[in-house]
């Protein structure tokens, strides 16, 4: 492949799909490849809409806002998580076969399209949300410095993608596992100096199925598409669990 200042590098990448139809008459996955004329400037979801609306119509994935913010096209390319949309072609080695895969250790529904149930039940039991004594209606704004923001500030940044809970080796063992992700989340507000939630979370925490199952592998770490320090999250939790009383 070779550019120049005047014109795009066109070229043919094939693309190496696993599938699954929960439909047909034995269910069963099953590979299939796809010759996708691509231009360099071309991601993953530009070649996975052009099988789709020129080619087998019958291909499903998940997939929104297309530019890394909504999390919803997260799948495993080449052997590792990553966002559809965020993931140039030229990226992969174009020359050989590009490998799509759904998420692992979530259960198929069609495609490349999970079960993501599982995931959304671990976030929503870590109380994703500011909590306070709620004695009284504030009247102005809950003030909190540069300092503190700082504190949590990386942990805000998840997208509920799921490429790091399904990248964990853990999680793929029984799917029990809280996840990085809800970790995350919960760290989130942990460490908020504005809520008042952090005991509950710590508790919830420490099962387990909680934050003592990490095994610190920073496939968490590796996977994730925002850049979020997920292994040191998880272990700034471990040591609040330590060092606070509740």
């Amino acid at each position: 492949m070779t550019a120049t200042a005047d014109a795009v590098t066109q070229f043919t990448v094939t693309l190496k799909i696993e599938r699954f139809n929960p439909d047909a008459e034995n269910p069963q996955s099953y590979w299939q490849e796809f010759q996708v004329p691509a231009e360099g400037t071309d991601r993953l979801l530009d070649a996975l809409h052009k099988i789709k609306w020129d080619e087998d119509g019958s291909l499903s994935f998940r997939r929104s806002c297309a530019h890394g913010i909504c999390g919803s096209d997260a799948m495993r390319i080449n052997g590792r998580n990553r966002l559809a949309c965020k993931t140039l072609l030229k990226d992969l080695n174009p020359d050989k076969p590009i490998t799509v895969e759904p998420l692992k250790g979530l259960p198929v529904e069609k495609d490349l399209i999970v079960d993501m149930e599982p995931f959304f039940a671990s976030y929503r039991e870590i109380m994703p949300f500011l909590i306070t004594d709620g004695t009284e209606e504030p009247t102005r704004e809950r003030v909190q410095s540069p300092e503190q923001r700082a504190i949590f500030d990386d942990t805000t940044k998840c997208i509920l993608c799921a490429a790091c809970t399904a990248s964990c080796p853990v999680f793929w063992a029984d799917g029990q596992y809280f996840g990085p992700a809800a970790i995350v989340n919960a760290h989130r507000f942990i460490f908020d100096s504005r809520d008042e939630g952090g005991d509950q979370r710590l508790e919830i925490l420490n099962d387990k199925e909680g934050v003592w199952r990490c095994r610190t592998t920073f496939n968490c770490t590796e996977a994730c598409p925002r850049g979020i320090e997920v292994t040191k999250a998880i272990a700034e939790v471990k040591r609040a669990m330590l060092t606070r009383a509740f």
